[in-house]
C-alpha cells in the first residue's frame, strides 16, 4: 500500500494497516463511513469514481464504528467524514455529504491542474447514480457561475423552489428523515400526530439537501425542524403541532382549509385487520400494536427510555466508550453539565436489536430526553452548536433556562478565533465572508465558525450584543475584532496574525 492503487478503493482493517499506508509517498485520502448511513453510501460512489480519476493517490475506506481506534485518532464523530493526508500528516478534512467540495479537495491534495474539471459530473461516471450526479451538476453549475451571477438571482431561484415545495401538498412536513424512518424524535412525533389526525401529507427530508435545510429556516423564519405547513402556511414545529393536536385545534385547521380527513372508524378497522392477520409468536405474550415487538420487550424498552430524564444508549460505558460516536455524545453531555444515565447496548443483544425497531432509528448511540428520541452524535453536535440542545434541556426542566445573551457569550468564546459568517468556510455565501476566510487561511490561523444563516435568533441577537450591524464578524478570545474591512486592513499591515495570537 505504499503508492497509488490505480483507481481502487481499499478497505482498512486495522490501525496498523492504515499506519503502513501513510509511510508511502502517495497522498492518502480516507473515507470514514457507516453501512446504515445513506449519505455515506452516496458519497462512497463519488469517492470510488474520484479514485479512478486520481490513480496516483491512495483511496482508503474505514467503517467508522467497526474501527473505533482509527475513528478516535482522527476525531470522527459523524459520517460521512473524509481525511486528506500527505507525508503521513493530515492536511485537510471534510465532514458531510458535499460531492463538489470533496472533488475539489481531492484534486487539491492529489495535484490536479484543473479543480473545476475534477469536480465535473462527467468525471464521476454514470454509475454514480442520478441522485449523486444531479447534486454534483447543481453544485458545479453554482461554482462555475457564482462569480458572474447576482446573489439576489440565486436567492430568488431558491425561494421559488421552497414555495413550490410547501405548496406541493395541502399538508406538507419538512422533517429529519422520512415518515417511514424519522431521524429525530420530534419528526417522529409529528408524523404520528398526522397519522392520528387521518390526513395525507407530503414530506421532505431536510437531511438530504442542505440548501433547502438552510433556506427553509429563512423562508419560514423558523430556526428548527420539523416544520409543518397547511395550504402553504406555516403552522409551527413539534411543540406547536402537539399542542394543537391535543386541543383539537389542528383538526379544525385541516377542516377549515378543506383538507380531507379519513374517518377514524376506517383506520381502526384496518388496524384491527392488520393485527388479526399477524402471526403471534409462541413466547412473549403477543405483539405490540404499533411496532410488531414482543409485548414484554416493548414494555421493557419503554421503561428503559423513561428511566432517567436523560439517557443515552451507547456502545460501552461513559468511562470506556467502544466507538467514537458514543464517545462524542458523552463528551457533549459532559460539556453541557447534564446528569444522565447510560445503557451499554453491547451487553444486551435483545435491547440492542429491539430498540432499533422501538425508536425506528437504526444506529447507535441514541439519546433520549424526557422519553423522546433526540438522535445520534451528528444531530447532537449540530444541536449543541446552534444552542438547540440547551434550549430543549431547559424546556424539559433538566437545566436552568438559558438566555439569548448567555448563548451568544458561549458562542463567541467557543473558539479562540471565532468567525460569524454567511455560509461555511468551505462554502461561503457572500463575498465578504469569503474574503475573511481567505485572509485567515492565508495567515495559517485556525478558527471556529458559525453560519448565521442557520439561526435567525443568533443572527439578529449578535448585532445587538456586538453593537455591529453587519456580517461577517470576527472575534478573538470573546472580543470583537471587526468585519471584513478591518480584517483586510490588519492583513495588509501585517498585524492580523499577531492580533489573533496575543
Amino acid at each position: 500500500m505504499g503508492g497509488g492503487d490505480g483507481g481502487v478503493v481499499k478497505d482498512v482493517g486495522s490501525k496498523a494497516e492504515l499506519d503502513e499506508a501513510l509511510h508511502g509517498a502517495a497522498p492518502v485520502l480516507v473515507h470514514f463511513w457507516a453501512s446504515w448511513c445513506e449519505a455515506s453510501k452516496q458519497m462512497d460512489q463519488v469517492f470510488a469514481h474520484l479514485a479512478t480519476d486520481f490513480p496516483q493517490a491512495l483511496f482508503l475506506r474505514v467503517e467508522a464504528e467497526e474501527q473505533p481506534e482509527i475513528s478516535e485518532a482522527y476525531a470522527v464523530a459523524a459520517v460521512p467524514y473524509f481525511v486528506f493526508l500527505k507525508d503521513g500528516k493530515s492536511v485537510d478534512k471534510l465532514e458531510g455529504a458535499n460531492p463538489s467540495i470533496l472533488a475539489n479537495k481531492v484534486a487539491k491534495v492529489a495535484g490536479s491542474t484543473s479543480l473545476v474539471e475534477s469536480a465535473s459530473p462527467a468525471s464521476l461516471g454514470i454509475a454514480a447514480g442520478p441522485t449523486v450526479l444531479e447534486a454534483v451538476k447543481d453544485m458545479v453549475k453554482e461554482n462555475n457561475s457564482s462569480k458572474n451571477e447576482n446573489a439576489n438571482s440565486d436567492q430568488s431561484g431558491l425561494t421559488t423552489r421552497l414555495w413550490q415545495l410547501v405548496n406541493s401538498h395541502p399538508v406538507f412536513l419538512f422533517m429529519k428523515g422520512s415518515p417511514e424512518q424519522p431521524r429525530c424524535g420530534f419528526s417522529r412525533q409529528v408524523v404520528e400526530i398526522l397519522k392520528d389526525e387521518g390526513v395525507e401529507f407530503g414530506s421532505f427530508d431536510i437531511l438530504t439537501d442542505n440548501e433547502v435545510r438552510e433556506g427553509m429556516k429563512k423562508f419560514s423564519n423558523w430556526p428548527t425542524f420539523p416544520q409543518l405547513f397547511c395550504k402553504g402556511e406555516l403552522l409551527g414545529g413539534g411543540d406547536i403541532a402537539v399542542a394543537m393536536h391535543e386541543s383539537g385545534e389542528l383538526k379544525d385547521v385541516f377542516r377549515n382549509h378543506g383538507v380531507p380527513i379519513n374517518s377514524k372508524e376506517t383506520k381502526v378497522a384496518e388496524s384491527a385487520k392488520d393485527v388479526s392477520e399477524t402471526s403471534i409468536p409462541e413466547k412473549g405474550g403477543g405483539i405490540s400494536d404499533s411496532m410488531g415487538l414482543n409485548v414484554e420487550l416493548a414494555s421493557r424498552l419503554r421503561t428503559l427510555v423513561n428511566s432517567s430524564p436523560v439517557i443515552v444508549f451507547m456502545k460501552g460505558r461513559p468511562e470506556e466508550p467502544k466507538c467514537g460516536f458514543s464517545h462524542k455524545v458523552i463528551e457533549i453531555l459532559q460539556q453541557e453539565k447534564v446528569a444522565y444515565e447510560s445503557f451499554d447496548i453491547l451487553s444486551d443483544e435483545e435491547v440492542r436489536q429491539g430498540l432499533k425497531i422501538f425508536s425506528n432509528w437504526s444506529s447507535y448511540p441514541q439519546l433520549y430526553i424526557g422519553g423522546e428520541l433526540i438522535g445520534g452524535s451528528d444531530i447532537m453536535m449540530e444541536m449543541q452548536k446552534s444552542g438547540e440542545l440547551k434550549k430543549i434541556l431547559a424546556e424539559k426542566g433538566i437545566v436552568p433556562k438559558v438566555t439569548l445573551e448567555d448563548r451568544l457569550k458561549n458562542l463567541v468564546t467557543s473558539s479562540p478565533v471565532m468567525l460569524f459568517m454567511k455560509g461555511t468556510p468551505d462554502a461561503p455565501r457572500c463575498g465578504f465572508s469569503s474574503k475573511v476566510v481567505n485572509a485567515l487561511q492565508d495567515e495559517g490561523i485556525s478558527f471556529g465558525s458559525f453560519d448565521i444563516l442557520t439561526n435567525e435568533e443568533i443572527r439578529q441577537g449578535l448585532k445587538t450584543y456586538s453593537n455591529w450591524p453587519t456580517y461577517p464578524q470576527l472575534y478573538y478570545k470573546g472580543e470583537l475584532i471587526g468585519g471584513c474591512d478591518i480584517v483586510l486592513e490588519l492583513q495588509n499591515s501585517g498585524e492580523l496574525k499577531s492580533t489573533l495570537s496575543e
